[in-house]
């Protein structure tokens, strides 16, 4: 599977040549400051899967205390994807062209939801973040 992503003005594309996995809806305060939105929709991808096709000197990374971070499009401010430890960890959803191949598996961190956001019926949820699958 060949999948492709980009930022919002286009200038930052990249290329996924396997399958995403372990997608997960993030409710908590970091991820929606981030995201700018109620939770992030998120997918890891095998490192040696994703490559950058173009824009990569427009990218900005935030890493945070415990190695783990987001890159985005310094151009428009589009969060692409996430980082741990200097690698390609996942992908945000919202920025894949066409059907990323995967559904929501459950939403994390849901115990500091905006007390605004309604979650969707019959959803997979967990208070604090999940076991990590690999």
């Amino acid at each position: 599977m060949h999948l492709s992503g980009e930022c919002f003005c286009g200038a930052v594309r990249y290329e996924v040549s396997g399958t995403l996995h372990n997608a997960r809806s993030c409710h908590c305060s970091r991820c929606r400051k981030a995201f700018s939105s109620q939770a992030s929709a998120y997918a890891e991808v095998d490192p040696a899967e994703f490559t950058w096709l173009s824009g990569e000197e427009l990218l900005t990374t935030y890493t945070g205390v415990h190695g783990e971070g987001l890159m985005f499009c310094s151009r428009c401010g589009s969060a692409l994807c996430g980082v741990m430890n200097g690698q390609v960890h996942g992908v945000t959803l919202g920025c894949i062209n066409g059907d990323p191949g995967v559904e929501i598996e459950r939403h994390i961190f849901v115990g500091s939801k905006a007390t605004w956001e309604v979650l969707p019926e019959g959803a997979t949820i967990f208070e604090e973040g999940s076991p990590e699958r690999s």
